[in-house]
């Protein structure tokens, strides 16, 4: 064992067994990158050496992973993989490690914003995604362990050595003399980062040199690291031996993330051979480059306000074209991959009941979805249910349009509610609507 490994695996004992006497749950936010399988590798060694030592280990670790479900498929793959090897392992060996799997709420989900209610395209001044699907999911099971046990510490692999700003960041929030420090946000919740002091060549020479204790191949993630490298990606200079190739620090996210101008590691992904990949790119650029489009926005708000210089959510139009890109995208990649899913059922559902909500009618996901597959998506029920609704609310206010208007939105409010299980909030959207309507009047 390395000295400065064995270091990190000492301090990692020292914490569990005698620092904190304690039963808090420690969290591990696992992302399968080359930082979080480093931490867990050297804590499942400590707890491995904490077991022959002690006989026994008291305290639950969770392993989290947050899927937003708009994830580079390649990593999305190896991940489910690796999590799959951890569940195994751990139960084999004995340990207290359990994987947890979060994902955003359908009505957080990034296409139920972006086609369902017309957000556009997240950039730097308006970053709506974060919240939605990477914060909130994992919080929601941080806040899950604080309730029962008081307390929680998350374990978090980042480096000093990785930036400037990183370093500032933990430095910042660090305690004098504590190797814990306070979550800036979630109460009750300590943050703890075992690695921080671990430099990006030590960090690769752990991945080709420790056996992953969960018997999963180093070698495909320096792969996937090595395949997604640009020019300009800063690489270690020296890994284990001249057999290994340089390889980058490339950071992987959201395949839609236009917070980026340019996506340098699917970029990467594809020249080195996964051109299947291509049709993801080119929608992720298409999404980039129409964002600021003026024809594709909405002059106001979705509450009613003038938007800033008239851009305002997408039209419905520009939305049904996008449901049409991300489908066809997701139809050629299924010629490869026929497995991998860019939208799912539940979200085309709740986008229809969003854009029926919002009074578009002159677009249906059942069709946009007809269009691409050449067949039906199981929505014709609810269709034909909506349409006989509307046929008898007409009838019912054939002497006043207006009642018909008001009591469709309400029926709208309603329904978009309880499909994305969303109760708050809808007595006082009921009241502002019948407001709105009697100021009207």
């Amino acid at each position: 064992m390395l000295r400065f490994t064995q270091h990190i695996i000492e301090e990692i004992i020292d914490q569990y067994l005698y620092a904190d006497k304690t039963k808090r749950p420690w969290i591990i936010g696992f992302s399968g990158g080359k930082d979080s399988t480093v931490m867990l590798q050297l804590v499942w060694e400590a707890i491995t050496q904490i077991k022959e030592l002690t006989g026994i280990v008291k305290r639950d670790i969770y392993v989290v992973c947050n899927d937003t479900m708009v994830e580079n498929p390649v990593i999305t793959e190896y991940v489910y993989r690796v999590l799959d090897k951890i569940e195994i392992a751990a139960r084999d060996q004995g340990i207290p490690v359990y994987v947890v799997k979060t994902i955003p709420r359908l009505e957080d989900s990034f296409w139920v914003n972006l086609i369902g209610r017309g957000y556009p395209a997240p950039n730097n001044a308006f970053r709506w995604c974060t919240e939605r699907l990477k914060i909130k999911p994992t919080s929601r099971f941080i806040l899950e362990q604080v309730n029962e046990f008081g307390e929680a510490v998350i374990l978090i692999g980042t480096r000093t050595a990785e930036s400037v700003q990183r370093a500032k960041s933990m430095k910042k929030h660090a305690i004098k003399g504590k190797r814990l420090t306070k979550h800036p946000s979630q109460a009750n919740t300590f943050m703890y980062a075992p690695i921080r002091n671990l430099t990006l060549d030590e960090v690769w020479y752990i991945i080709n040199t420790m056996p992953s204790p969960w018997k999963a191949d180093n070698s495909e993630l320096f792969q996937i690291y090595s395949d997604a490298s640009a020019d300009d990606y800063e690489c270690p200079t020296v890994i284990t031996d001249k057999e290994h190739k340089s390889c980058g620090q490339s950071r992987f996210g959201c395949w839609v993330c236009t917070v980026v101008k340019k996506d340098k590691s699917m970029s990467a992904l594809i020249e080195n051979g996964l051109t299947w990949l291509r049709p993801l790119l080119e929608f992720r650029n298409q999404l980039f480059n129409e964002r600021n489009i003026i024809e594709n926005r909405m002059p106001k708000r979705r509450n009613g306000a003038d938007a800033i210089n008239g851009m305002g959510p997408y039209t419905p139009k520009y939305r049904a074209t996008v449901l049409e890109k991300v489908l066809s995208a997701q139809k050629e990649i299924q010629i490869d991959r026929p497995h991998v899913e860019l939208i799912t059922n539940q979200e085309l559902v709740a986008i229809q009941t969003l854009w029926y909500r919002d009074l578009i009618f002159n677009y249906t996901v059942s069709n946009i979805y007809h269009n691409n597959y050449n067949t039906n998506i199981n929505m014709e029920k609810q269709n034909k249910k909506q349409e006989k609704e509307l046929e008898l609310l007409k009838k019912s206010c054939e002497k006043n349009s207006r009642d018909f208007e008001l009591i469709q939105e309400l029926l709208m409010l309603q329904k978009n509610k309880a499909l994305l299980n969303k109760k708050r909030g809808l007595k006082s959207d009921i009241e502002n609507k019948i407001e709105e309507y009697i100021n009207k009047v």
